[in-house]
């Protein structure tokens, strides 16, 4: 099963999307778009597990697809 995440970058001005917890893929701007990104790609990649983390980079909701 793959891992997605949704993570804040260090002064929480932008939002990465993450896979395998490795390097980000992309930044956005607004959080939402960043979650939007992240299931899309966490839903064509079945079965995957989406992280999303608040602020404090702890894990606020997860979803599985």
């Amino acid at each position: 099963m793959k891992q997605y995440s949704v993570v804040p970058n260090k002064d929480v001005t932008g939002w990465f999307v993450k896979i395998e917890d490795v390097a980000p893929t992309d930044l956005y701007d607004e959080r939402d778009t960043a979650v939007t990104k992240a299931e899309e790609i966490a839903k064509e990649n079945k079965p995957s597990k989406l992280q999303i983390l608040d602020q404090n980079h702890e894990v606020e909701e997860e979803r599985t697809y």
